[in-house]
């Protein structure tokens, strides 16, 4: 049911409304050109969402990864939430995670073939990925949760909301989890109604369309979480069908350090019981924290099962890459063996074709050479 994952602190809805007045002014600037806006002749597609995290922007970014590197010399940009350095960063396969962050690091790892580059400074970022010397020469930028960064104009914009979480039941910081007033949601070319159940009616459809107010111009999506074999870290690695993995057989904890793991929660208990261990988002795992997990996993530990850790693959990504907790987690690996639970994105009701056509068409009407095109106050894609 859309909404069933909002809980609103109502004592601070005066915060939430000064807050509000500084958004809306800084969207006037930007709409006025007060604020400068700068926009490139390499095609540049914005993935991003105006409610703080949960959104399943990774699978989606990794999705256009995935089709436009059939065609394209793909670069994604990202801040790098959480990494430990500063400034621009080209990253290779060699860059560690503290560098450029987990979910850069994640999608670096899955796709060595793109450029990945982390930067705050998005219009910074663009221009060096466009340079000369990075070859071979950017095609396509992506960037990666950057639909606040208005100093940049991509050519799309593609906002993502959470099914249970739709805006339009949601209020904005600190009360809600809106980082932005729900008008917002109009700069948006395309908006991916994201982690829904397996089915929707077209009246349910018709009736989101409605509740979040969609504009004629804007295109209306859907999409539901797709999960991949079980990948086990291990010197032998071995890939598991979910299906094949039985709680008669198995002791299994979930182990978490996501925004929004409830749907994730939801689709598995389709397939077995397990034991939730969560942590906040882009948790930064210390050795305390392992200590923390090897004590529910003892407490649901019995001599007729084994146990078994399941993670995603960003929780991954931090877990094996935290220098100081390296060793304790090999040791713990090893006791308990950790699966990988690789996440993908498909559309619903036979949607992805008409979106990948209007992907790629776009990419390849506005393709150019991939030099900067200096358009300060350039206003709306």
């Amino acid at each position: 049911m859309e909404g069933d994952h909002i809980k609103i602190c109502y004592w601070l809805k005066p915060l939430a409304w000064i807050y509000g007045l500084v958004m809306n002014l800084r969207n006037i600037l930007f709409d006025s050109g007060v604020l400068p806006s700068e926009s490139f002749d390499v095609p540049v597609i914005c993935v991003g969402n105006i409610t703080a995290g949960g959104t399943g922007k990774t699978p989606h970014t990794e999705y256009l990864i995935r089709l436009l590197s059939q065609q394209h010399q793909v670069a994604v940009l990202s801040r790098g939430y959480k990494r430990k350095s500063k400034g621009y960063i080209l990253a290779t396969k060699d860059t560690p995670m503290q560098e450029i962050g987990d979910e850069p690091f994640q999608m670096k790892q899955k796709y060595p073939q793109i450029h990945m580059a982390v930067d705050a400074n998005r219009r910074r970022g663009i221009k060096n990925l466009c340079r000369a010397g990075v070859e071979p020469a950017t095609d396509v930028v992506l960037l990666d949760d950057a639909y606040q960064h208005r100093y940049v104009v991509p050519g799309i914009n593609i906002l993502l909301m959470d099914y249970h979480r739709l805006v339009n039941f949601d209020d904005l910081l600190p009360a809600g989890r809106l980082r932005e007033p729900k008008s917002s949601c109009q700069r948006a070319d395309i908006v991916i109604v994201t982690k829904c159940p397996p089915y929707i009616t077209p009246m349910e459809e018709h009736g989101i369309a409605r509740s979040i107010e969609m504009q004629p111009w804007q295109k209306l999506f859907f999409t539901r979480f797709k999960y991949g074999k079980l990948k086990k870290v291990s010197l032998f690695p071995e890939e598991i069908p979910l299906e094949d993995i039985s709680d008669t057989r198995y002791n299994i904890v979930l182990l978490t350090g996501i925004a929004s793991p409830q749907q994730m929660e939801y689709d598995l208990n389709k397939y077995f019981t397990f034991t939730p261990i969560h942590f906040s988002d882009h948790h930064d795992f210390q050795r305390k924290d392992i200590e923390q997990v090897e004590r529910v996993i003892k407490s649901v530990t019995t001599a007729d099962k084994q146990t078994i850790v399941i993670t995603t693959e960003k929780d991954a990504a931090r877990l094996l890459s935290m220098g100081q907790v390296y060793e304790d987690f090999t040791l713990f690996s090893v006791r308990f063996p950790l699966y990988i639970l690789p996440i993908e994105v498909e559309f619903m009701d036979e949607q992805e074709e008409r979106f990948n056509q209007f992907i790629l068409s776009y990419v390849q009407k506005n393709s150019r050479n991939s030099t900067l095109l200096k358009g300060t106050n350039a206003g709306k894609a």
